[in-house]
């Protein structure tokens, strides 16, 4: 895999874990994934060209490589879109996938 998409992957998998880092709020460590988590909304919103708060394949496309990339595999309910839960339960899932590799 190439550099250039290991920040994006980053991006996701900290944004999923955005919810669970609450109890953490004293660490320096929040306020870097929070702003991962902006830069994540951010991307999806300007990705999201219908504002409907969901991503098609084709709007996915240019702005979410990894999303698009992996749409199939973020796709669960195979409706042809995507939500930003759907995305960070993907990460989150990549996530515990790579930790019980190691």
């Amino acid at each position: 895999m190439s550099t250039h998409l290991h920040k994006p992957l980053a991006i996701l998998l900290v944004a999923a874990l955005i919810p669970a880092t609450a109890a953490f709020a004293q660490s320096a460590d929040v306020g870097r994934a929070a702003q991962m988590q902006a830069e994540l909304q951010k991307r999806f919103a300007a990705a999201d060209v219908n504002g409907d708060g969901r991503l098609t394949r084709d709007e996915a496309k240019g702005k979410m490589p990894l999303v698009f990339k992996h749409f199939d595999e973020i796709d669960t309910a195979h409706s042809g879109s995507v939500s930003m839960a759907d995305i960070q339960a993907y990460a989150i899932a990549q996530r515990a996938a790579r930790k019980g590799a190691q």
